[in-house]
């Protein structure tokens, strides 16, 4: 794919502007980083951060029973939440394989709106189509919302300079207008830091993003790029798929098993994913903190003892702790626990790493 191929989010002359260098990422040019990725990473934790995620995806399924087909399908249990809620949740395949984790909005009894990655929006909505009942519509509304998170101690400042919501409980959200145009307001995101993702129309983005850089600069906050979003998530210990999940490697394996209802009459995946927990998993993600100078990447050799127990699926450098962090799957087998030092061969270097329970620093959500 070339540059000519990707495609743009709804401002991306305001990137320009501010300084961004780019980057290819689910079919979609993205800002990586304007002022430098550890910059923009300490913002969010010290302060607050704004993102435009517009490349991700947007999907709506309407009609009578909406809520109880999406439940139908998905792992996470929508009855345990209610309209004004979101949840995160998995769609999987019939072998227990991740097709996707999204975010479910749950709109009405009769209308969900859903959030999956950029590049698997059309792999969801076209399960979804294959099986949706007579009166359920399942569209693709990509490119007709724009994303931006805000994230960080003092996001709650920055919206309410806005008019805009804050008081709302986690996971929660409400429509609100800003003005005059309508935008959802939502209490999630992906850094492991208190904050809101905010879904204008396509056409109303640009003049949102620029209101809240304003009040974001004063706030003493900056843009911020996927640089800063994967070494943030990577702290946290959340999954990207691609990664930590993907159609061999099943939520368990990624310790996602929370947001599967077991107690559910059904979802796509059930049999072989209860087989799975009463097997015990394969494999387990674990962190991994270098004990040694260096910069752990994904797709690196974990041993223990010399001998090959997992690979790293995920691995950077973490600007809060000031060392090389990863995530990787480890064989059941091989019995690690937390405390355990294991190595990860670095381009033939043995480095020591000590096995952590993710995350890696204090989750700030709630």
């Amino acid at each position: 794919m070339t540059d000519a191929d990707l495609l743009q989010g709804p401002i991306e002359a305001v990137h320009r502007e501010l300084g961004a260098t780019f980057a290819p990422f689910g079919g979609w040019s993205m800002p990586v980083s304007y002022a430098g990725t550890v910059a923009e990473h300490n913002a969010v934790r010290t302060t607050v951060g704004l993102f435009d995620v517009s490349h991700l995806g947007k999907a709506t399924v309407k009609g009578p029973g909406a809520a109880d087909f999406v439940n139908s399908a998905f792992t996470n249990d929508l009855g345990k939440i209610r309209p004004g809620k979101a949840q995160y949740t998995l769609c999987c395949t019939a072998d227990g394989g991740v097709v996707d984790d999204l975010i479910a909005y749950y709109v009405s009894a009769d209308e969900m709106f859903l959030v999956p990655n950029a590049a698997n929006t059309a792999a969801v909505v076209a399960e979804l189509k294959k099986v949706a009942p007579e009166g359920i519509t399942v569209t693709d509304e990509h490119r007709a919302f724009g994303v931006f998170a805000v994230q960080g101690p003092r996001s709650t400042e920055v919206l309410a300079a806005l008019g805009l919501p804050t008081d709302m409980e986690y996971m929660a959200f409400e429509d609100a207008e800003w003005s005059g145009v309508p935008v959802r307001v939502c209490r999630t995101g992906y850094t492991g830091e208190h904050g809101f993702e905010l879904l204008p129309r396509w056409d109303d983005a640009e003049a949102l993003f620029r209101a809240l850089i304003e009040q974001v600069q004063a706030a003493g906050g900056a843009a911020a790029g996927l640089g800063a979003r994967d070494t943030l998530r990577t702290e946290m210990g959340y999954p990207l798929h691609g990664h930590e999940l993907s159609l061999e490697i099943s939520p368990l394996q990624a310790r996602c098993g929370w947001a599967i209802g077991w107690k559910k009459s059904e979802f796509w995946g059930k049999d072989a994913l209860t087989k799975e927990k009463a097997d015990g998993p394969r494999r387990k993600m674990w962190g991994l903190k270098l004990l040694d100078r260096g910069v752990l990447r994904q797709g690196q050799s974990v041993l223990r003892d010399g001998e090959p127990v997992g690979e790293t699926t995920s691995g950077t450098f973490s600007p809060t702790l000031k060392v090389g962090i990863a995530l990787a799957l480890v064989d059941s087998e091989a019995g690690i626990e937390a405390g355990a030092e294991v190595e990860v061969d670095v381009r033939g270097r043995r480095l020591r790493c000590e096995v952590v329970n993710p995350p890696f620093v204090e989750v700030k959500t709630k």
